[in-house]
């Protein structure tokens, strides 16, 4: 990866503790009152506020540059899988269960058919994350969205809240201990990370028309715009029968490192991940179109897994028969150790093992 786009990485690394330290601060304005934040969760995407003794999380995302593959390729009744994902598998790895999501959909102006299938896809999306969706808004806003070719341009944000039911703490992580196993969960794409250096790797390929390109059977658009996977029912069915989860990680931007990476944060403990899944193949050649390196790689996208579930070994057999009744492909990808590092044996174009040291934890 060139250092252009590792600044990438970096400048918004910088910038997302930047205004996570200003959020934080206004969380003494709720101290001692019905929605105070529960500290636990600060290094989390979700966050827990305490309202009359029940934990409620909350969290908001997006889908990001994502949404220029649908414009391309005319397909919008998937992305909502990748909005939905986004915000109840973070809530997820909160341990949290989802239970309603809000939405805002900027455009510059409405083409009511389009809107329409992007409206079925959240609501097939709604029904595969066992939520509902209580509301929502559409602001044409003209010249402020752009986007590509002729069609409706727009961009696509939602916030979702999940609840602690009683006798449910947050996941923390603090709980992890050494020789704990990592589940891994498959991602069959590229997720909704990573979408900037994705297309900039394919229009430098192949020009400005990529999308239409064809590879692996169909064409780099439908490739690209492959819907996210949603995770959280298996999560919450695991909390609900009580399988001893010590950690969960929502493999998104930023890929293992940093996610996985958050997980350990309120810990002293690595990880040796000596099996994670297989690269997807139409990921693994962007790699190599792109002549990024294993090291840059797992950063910027998921690299073949989407969920992590950490847990201690005699709990493994249990996680697998959810992951399999939920129709999810798992596998033990490695184990917690006391190297505060996380090691990857990279399944990526180069191999060998990637290291990632970690912060010593306070």
């Amino acid at each position: 990866m060139s250092d252009a786009r590792l600044a990438d990485l970096d400048r918004k690394e910088i910038a997302s503790a930047s205004a996570a330290a200003w959020a934080t601060r206004t969380q003494a304005f709720r101290e001692g009152l019905p929605g105070e934040c529960d500290p636990e969760l600060r290094a989390h995407y979700a966050q827990a506020s305490l309202i009359d003794g029940a934990r409620i999380a909350t969290t908001t995302d997006g889908i990001g540059t994502k949404i220029e593959i649908a414009e391309r390729t005319r397909i919008y009744d998937t992305l909502a899988f990748d909005l939905v994902a986004m915000v109840v598998d973070d809530l997820a790895a909160a341990g949290a269960t989802p239970l309603v999501l809000t939405n805002v959909l900027d455009v510059d102006r409405i083409d009511p058919t389009v809107v329409d299938g992007l409206m079925r896809g959240l609501h097939d999306a709604a029904k595969k994350a066992r939520i509902a969706v209580t509301g929502g808004e559409i602001a044409e806003l003209g010249s402020r969205v752009g986007g590509f070719g002729e069609g409706m341009h727009f961009n696509w944000c939602a916030t979702a809240v999940g609840h602690y039911p009683p006798g449910r703490m947050p996941i923390t992580g603090a709980s992890m201990r050494a020789g704990d196993v990592v589940v891994a969960l498959a991602s069959p794409g590229f997720r909704s990370n990573g979408f900037s250096l994705v297309r900039r790797i394919l229009e430098g390929t192949f020009g400005p028309a990529w999308h239409t390109q064809e590879a692996f059977g169909r064409t780099w658009g439908e490739i690209a715009l492959t819907p996210s996977v949603i995770y959280s029912p298996v999560i919450s069915e695991l909390l609900e029968t009580n399988v001893a989860v010590t950690g969960l990680g929502h493999i998104t931007g930023g890929g293992i490192p940093n996610k996985l990476g958050r997980v350990l944060a309120r810990t002293s403990l690595g990880a040796n991940l000596t099996d994670p899944w297989e690269v997807p193949e139409p990921v693994l050649e962007v790699q190599r179109l792109g002549n990024v390196t294993d090291f840059d790689a797992y950063r910027a996208w998921n690299m073949g897994q989407g969920f992590m579930i950490v847990c201690p070994e005699p709990e493994v057999a249990r996680v697998f028969d959810a992951c399999a009744r939920h129709g999810h492909l798992a596998r033990i990808a490695g184990r917690l150790d006391d190297d505060r590092s996380i090691r990857v044996r990279s399944r990526g174009r180069d191999g060998g093992t990637l290291t990632y040291p970690l912060e010593q934890s306070k």
